[in-house]
């Protein structure tokens, strides 16, 4: 599917993309290109190729599960303006 340059005015004037005279052959020339290798890509036979989740199948690494920091809870609980059984109290919002 070819697009003619009125179709690049309408797809322009939706996008809200202000496109010079000059600019406009330019433009359809680049989006047939991209259509066309959309068209190349679909033509491929795909059958019993599963799909992947990434390109490179790589995995994350993951840092250790381990504890960094000292437990400051007494410390951060001391300047709080209501706690209860180290739990902190906030005013009911709803009903």
């Amino acid at each position: 599917m070819a697009l003619e340059r009125s179709d690049v005015e309408k797809i322009a004037h939706l996008a809200r993309l202000g496109l010079n005279e000059a600019d406009i052959p330019g433009t359809t020339e680049t989006l047939n290109n991209i259509l066309g290798l959309i068209d190349q890509m679909q033509a491929v036979n795909t059958d019993g190729i599963e799909p992947l989740a990434h390109p490179l199948e790589a995995t994350q690494r993951l840092r250790a599960d381990q504890v960094t920091e000292r437990n400051q809870r007494d410390a951060y609980q001391a300047i709080a303006p209501a706690v209860e059984n180290g739990l902190y109290l906030v005013p009911q919002v709803i009903e």
